[in-house]
């Protein structure tokens, strides 16, 4: 039996996890809430792990909001890179695997073709340094780890981007999108079956992997399939713009290449379009 401690458990990703992990029998899972495990607090991180028994930590705690974290620089490196570090040396102090989220924004877009884990990393904004930060502590302090790049998560749980449109799309008001970039959208619990698979079968095979759903899209193909799917698409006014200002600076083309992913860890990733309509579809039955 696989004993599994999850950290950010009022996350989205968290809330995937726990939606899914019935049908792993041989999995037993801990979640902690930020109110519960701060893992900014290297002393209580070092704590929880000291009885717990834990053969993985997945840590799906995050500073997410890509906008302020311009302005909250400190507290999202607080998160993201220092609170990574801590859980790498608590796992590599208890022998635990780490499995560590983290992201496509790592790059600065100016690619063309798919993302490879070997492409140099050029992060042009604030959370998208710090996610990298937390990749290279956990590199340097746990030997034994899992990183997992993936992008443009959304679900049934949570604030994304699936829910804002479907809100948006129920109060009839229009909606501007942006085609400004390019990248690949990822249903999270796609995401969570995946890592509870890599935990399931004991793979060993550790280091850094791409995962997203398969294809490409701008931020408006998504919202189209989205409407286009729950049959609002006729009544919603949905117009595109090649200009949305943001704060942050994103990159324009962020689509990752899922190929070692597919290879060394005999996983394989579905199309973000059928992903999506699966999705929708459960929701609306």
């Amino acid at each position: 039996m696989n004993k599994v401690l999850v950290t950010g458990a009022n996350g989205q990703l968290a809330k995937c996890i726990r939606h899914s992990a019935p049908r792993f029998k041989d999995i037993e899972l801990v979640y902690v809430s930020k109110g519960e495990l701060d893992i900014e607090n290297e002393t209580a991180v070092s704590e929880i792990f000291q009885n717990g028994n834990y053969t993985h930590c997945i840590n799906t705690a995050a500073y997410t909001n890509v906008e302020k974290a311009e302005s909250e620089s400190e507290r999202a490196f607080g998160i993201n890179a220092e609170g990574a570090k801590h859980l790498a040396k608590a796992c590599a102090k208890n022998q635990v695997i780490m499995l560590q989220i983290s992201t496509d924004y790592v790059f600065n877009g100016a690619k063309r073709t798919p993302y490879l884990e070997s492409d140099p990393t050029h992060p042009i904004n604030v959370y998208g340094a710090s996610k990298l930060k937390g990749e290279e502590y956990v590199t340097e302090f746990c030997p034994s780890h899992f990183i997992f790049r993936t992008s443009w998560l959304y679900s049934q749980f949570g604030h994304n981007f699936l829910k804002t449109i479907l809100k948006y799309s129920e109060e009839k008001k229009p909606l501007t999108i942006t085609t400004e970039q390019t990248g690949t959208p990822t249903n999270a619990n796609d995401l969570a079956i995946a890592l509870l698979k890599v935990i399931s079968e004991n793979k060993k095979e550790y280091g850094l992997y791409h995962y997203a759903n398969n294809g490409e899209a701008t931020w408006y193909d998504f919202a189209k399939a989205i409407l286009t799917h729950t049959g609002q698409i006729k009544d919603t006014m949905l117009a595109k713009t090649d200009h949305y200002r943001t704060f942050a600076a994103r990159p324009v083309y962020s689509v990752l290449d899922t190929s070692k992913l597919n290879k060394d860890l005999r996983i394989n990733t579905a199309d973000w379009n059928e992903s999506l309509q699966q999705l929708l579809n459960k929701k609306h039955n």
